[in-house]
């Protein structure tokens, strides 16, 4: 797959007078990889690219290596949000909704009764971590900027927005007391800049470019862009994945499923959809320590 650094990627920005950075996400191509692969209705591929915007944007804050999972579950008729972004900015994404149970024009409390959003970092060294807060905004970037405010010392805010062919967001945080050391100042500073984002549409966030839509917000203002960082869809998923995970049913069970499925077991990917087949005979090899060998049996 080629990349396409002018579709898919995130671009930070500082402020020079202020103690605030910024970043900008712009994602379609790996957005409609997500969504390919599922028919979901356009209020579910609305939140799922708000949720993959949010990632995008929130990897670029973590000094890790590893991978950054978001999920938003809920007791409504959308119980389930996921999304995946490692530190080299490779991204997955998939939602779960119950058919029956959407509404035509229902934001996020109506799809996401009940909702708590869990933010995992999955470091490849070191502890894991995870925080969980109640899904309590308006909308998903209303969500982040509480649980930044319920999390962290410095302010952070996101404008997020989703029409199923492009996600975008937006993300200013404050940093430490540096060029502003007085706090009155500090703080009318902060609101300035985050009164001017909130003017922002809708259709400019999703339809101009980082340069215009600086230039729109903070004229007045002197801003400095940085280089982009390009992201990408990229399922992690693999067959020797999914042999460990019949690994770990245990001999027994694998062995009773591949009855149960007439002599071959089917693990679908639920984030691409890939398919990997085992037979009887592999299911055996697993289990007498010989692995799995070609991969020439997956398929879409």
């Amino acid at each position: 797959m080629h990349d396409f650094p002018d579709t898919d990627f995130t671009q930070r920005f500082i402020f020079d007078d202020s103690d605030v950075r910024g970043e900008l996400v712009s994602l379609e191509l790996s957005y409609a990889e997500a969504l390919a692969k599922h028919a979901y209705p356009e209020p579910v591929a609305q939140l799922l690219g708000e949720l993959m915007a949010a990632a995008s944007l929130l990897v670029g804050t973590l000094k890790f290596d590893g991978l950054l999972i978001l999920q938003a579950r809920s007791s409504g008729a959308v119980p389930l949000l996921m999304v995946e972004c490692s530190s080299e900015r490779e991204i997955r994404g998939l939602a779960r909704y119950e058919a029956d149970q959407m509404v035509p024009g229902a934001g996020l409390r109506e799809l996401m009764p009940e909702g708590v959003l869990a933010m995992t970092i999955d470091p490849t060294q070191g502890q894991r971590y995870q925080g969980i807060v109640e899904l309590d905004g308006v909308d998903l970037a209303e969500c982040f900027t509480n649980y930044f405010a319920l999390s962290e010392q410095l302010g952070s805010r996101f404008w997020l927005k989703a029409d199923g062919k492009r996600a975008r967001g937006l993300l200013l945080q404050q940093l430490p007391a540096d060029r502003l050391k007085d706090d009155e100042e500090r703080a009318q500073s902060w609101q300035h800049l985050t009164t001017l984002a909130g003017t922002l549409k809708t259709e400019e966030l999703l339809g101009l470019d980082n340069e215009t839509i600086l230039h729109r917000l903070y004229h007045e203002e002197a801003v400095r862009l940085f280089d982009i960082q390009t992201i990408r869809f990229q399922c992690s998923c693999s067959r020797e994945r999914s042999a460990r995970a019949l690994v770990s049913l245990g001999a027994d069970d694998a062995q009773q499923l591949v009855v149960e499925h007439g002599g071959t077991i089917e693990i679908d990917c639920q984030f691409c959809n890939e398919r990997y087949l085992f037979d009887a005979t592999e299911v055996a090899q697993l289990f007498a320590g010989g692995g799995v060998e070609a991969p020439s049996d997956t398929r879409h």
